[in-house]
């Protein structure tokens, strides 16, 4: 399953991408975000890095693994994200709109292992869609007005 989200975030790329590129802001765009651990201190950026991350969404806690696949900063930054049974190939790109804002694009693919999985992505693919697009808009909130979804 493929799709594709964009957002107009009204800073300056150099703005936005300082403040998506620091994991301690990740609590307050990432809903349900319990955690984060570095699985690669000594060079936590770089391709081929790592990072253990921690959801809780409704009764059910997720753990995922982010591998950075190539940051090109400021123009992009791919990473997968392993969790049982998915593998999600995301893509970003920031392109200046002009001096105060960015559009940030993101494509992303998940493949499923199991036949439970697949089934829900084929039943619901507007939900991953959907859900993407939430974290998209809730980074938004904060790197614009500091609004962090943590306080509530």
């Amino acid at each position: 399953m493929k799709y594709r989200n964009e957002i107009t975030i009204d800073l300056p790329r150099s703005t936005l991408i300082e403040k998506l590129d620091n994991p301690d802001n990740m609590k307050h765009w990432q809903r349900g975000l319990i955690g984060y651990k570095l699985l690669n201190e000594e060079d936590p950026g770089a391709v081929g890095a790592q990072m253990e991350l921690e959801y809780k969404m409704g009764k059910r806690q997720m753990i995922m693994t982010e591998t950075i696949t190539k940051r090109d900063f400021p123009g992009e930054f791919h990473a997968t994200y392993d969790a049982k049974g998915v593998h999600n190939i995301q893509q970003n790109f920031f392109e200046e709109v002009d001096a105060q804002s960015t559009k940030w694009v993101s494509e992303s693919e998940f493949q499923f292992a199991s036949f439970g999985m697949k089934l829900m992505g084929w039943l619901m693919p507007g939900a991953f869609k959907k859900q993407s697009l939430k974290y998209m808009m809730d980074f938004k909130n904060f790197a614009e007005k500091g609004v962090s979804v943590a306080d509530g």
